[in-house]
């Protein structure tokens, strides 16, 4: 319950929410529900990130890609699932821009983005040190 919706300034009202990402789209949608239940019109949703599509084995609890929302539904069924009238996510070069530099290619080895891209900077083993396919 870390979330609360102000009823009086949302009620009839057109709302964009922001977040960072979304990973399993069950926080979105608890937020979407609750925003639309204090009275809201319309609720759009912008998110700071590109779609988390692959999971991250570097220190950030992202599941496995078959629970990750953006790595099984379209946009669109994005959406319809958290109950949006839309949804729109940052780019690639979008957010690289925003880190200052011209795009991806230009940050080149700088970030990680596997997360976005399944681009990972070393081969991936499993816990016997196998390679991962």
């Amino acid at each position: 319950m870390k979330h609360s919706a102000n009823k009086p300034v949302l009620e009839g009202k057109r709302v964009v929410l922001v977040d960072d990402s979304i990973v399993r789209g069950t926080t979105s949608r608890k937020i979407v529900d609750m925003v639309r239940a204090a009275g809201a019109t319309e609720v759009h949703m912008r998110i700071s990130s590109p779609p988390t599509k692959h999971p991250c084995f570097y220190g950030i609890d992202t599941p496995e890609e078959s629970q990750l929302m953006a790595a099984t539904h379209s946009l669109e069924k994005m959406a319809e699932t958290i109950g949006v009238d839309s949804l729109a996510f940052i780019s690639f070069d979008g957010l690289y821009r925003a880190l200052g530099h011209e795009g991806r290619v230009a940050a080149e080895g700088r970030y990680c983005d596997a997360c976005f891209t399944g681009d990972y900077p070393i081969e991936l083993v499993d816990k016997d040190g196998r390679l991962v396919a």
